[in-house]
């Protein structure tokens, strides 16, 4: 993984300004500036960069770096003599920054999902193959003291070898219905919850249990969301938009952008430019990805998953089981949702009508060895986003990765063995038969 040297730090551009980016762009204004400069940004919306250059201008201090747009991204790297480009744009754009980055000479940070397809996952395999560029998955959920308290107890043996795991996630009212608000509805976008969402999961797995997935089968539907749901449960009152909807008043599921600075400057101002929706509504027409989704893998060390996928239930978490030859291996954690774009380490307002549950319950790992007493196991409690995941990754990315006997740092093996699964599971969903990864790519 390159580094800042000591001449000087990395210079870094950051392509797709949305709310994802913030966590980049803040680091290396803040807690990570000595290790990297943000030297400029890429964008097809001029209100959204100038957005961010107005607020850390404001809250850093900052000096506005250039901005490019697409069509001038070859120019936007060459000028600014980028090292290393971070991808946070729409998911099915990654592909084409990522290639073309390292076609002209730099390494990549990409946010999850690697992409959506096979198609794409194959032309970027075959780049980096290529160029021998460095790419590198942000796959912040490892980082977890939660996850990774998982991952050392499965590596010492204390269950034996792994031959299932069932896993169960839960999206929540308010996080599961964003999806659905947002460009993520359509699963051309997206590759739907099966890749967006749902590779932090199947990524999890893998480094788990250090395998990679085989065959995959899967049963997923649009079950709760949409319109023609609303209407089997008697709904009569629809809207397009939040915006200027009396129906959406009262609604629980409505977004209002109103009033909420980072909602606002991003997407609510600068709608006139590109035409982007933020608050439509979960109950309306045009949804193509799924909601409820399950699916069973079998990975290439043989051991078995069956996991579901809910994003309209009422708490927000997830629980896996693991059945070993020495033992079980039990967790469940409740998470706290959050509406994207709209809070963070900026200390946002809470949307009205949105607000997060007060108190979840305790998260517990607990292992139950075959002939032994169950046992509840001690785990480190990490602070900020993704379960104190965040800054440990940003750590990685902007420092460099230190001794890690877990192996956290991911790269371009591990954002494709994440994608598979789901773009197997989106091709079982179609075709109604199992899929073998290596019917889709070649790595």
């Amino acid at each position: 993984m390159a580094v800042a040297s000591k001449k000087r730090p990395l210079r870094y551009a950051i392509v797709g300004l949305g709310g994802r980016s913030a966590m980049y762009s803040s680091a290396l204004y803040s807690s990570h500036e000595k290790y990297g400069k943000l030297a400029a940004f890429c964008d097809l919306n001029p209100v959204r960069m100038k957005f961010w250059n107005d607020h850390f201008q404001r809250t850093h201090g900052k000096k506005p770096v250039p901005t490019y747009r697409p069509d001038r991204f070859d120019r936007m790297l060459k000028e600014n003599r980028i090292d290393r480009l971070i991808v946070t744009s729409m998911d099915r754009t990654h592909h084409r920054y990522i290639i073309r980055a390292m076609e002209l000479g730099c390494d990549v940070v990409t946010e999850k999902p690697l992409t959506v397809d096979a198609d794409k996952c194959q032309a970027i395999i075959d780049t980096q193959k290529k160029t021998g560029r460095q790419l590198t998955v942000t796959f912040n959920y490892r980082y977890a003291p939660f996850n990774s308290r998982i991952k050392e107890i499965i590596q010492s043996g204390a269950i034996g070898r792994v031959l299932s795991v069932h896993f169960e996630w839960l999206l929540n009212t308010q996080h599961g219905a964003d999806y659905f608000r947002r460009w993520h509805r359509d699963k051309r976008n997206s590759g739907g919850l099966m890749v967006h969402k749902a590779t932090h999961h199947f990524d999890l797995v893998n480094w788990w249990i250090a395998s990679a997935p085989e065959l995959v089968f899967g049963l997923g539907r649009l079950a709760f969301y949409g319109r023609e749901n609303a209407e089997e449960r008697g709904e009569l009152n629809f809207y397009y938009r939040a915006r200027g909807s009396r129906w959406a008043k009262d609604d629980p599921f409505a977004l209002h952008l109103e009033g909420n600075e980072r909602l606002e400057g991003l997407y609510l101002k600068a709608e006139k430019e590109d035409g982007y929706l933020r608050d439509q509504s979960v109950f309306g027409d045009g949804i193509s990805i799924e909601d409820d989704m399950a699916v069973l893998v079998r990975y290439r060390n043989r051991a078995t998953m069956t996991y579901h996928l809910t994003a309209y239930s009422p708490w927000e978490g997830y629980r896996v089981m693991f059945n070993g030859t020495r033992g079980r291996l039990e967790v469940e954690i409740e998470e706290r949702p959050y509406v994207s774009g709209a809070k963070d380490d900026f200390n946002m307002p809470e949307l009205r009508g949105l607000e997060p549950r007060d108190e979840a319950r305790p998260a517990a790992i607990v292992l139950r060895p075959l002939w032994g007493k169950p046992l509840l196991v001690n785990y480190e409690k990490g602070s900020g986003g993704h379960g104190g995941g965040d800054v440990r990754l940003l750590d990685d990315i902007f420092i460099g990765p230190k001794k890690d006997p877990l192996g956290h740092a991911a790269g371009l093996y591990d954002g494709v063995m994440s994608i598979m699964t789901g773009v197997c599971a989106n091709h079982s969903f179609n075709t109604g038969r199992p899929i073998r990864v290596d019917e889709l790519v070649k790595i």
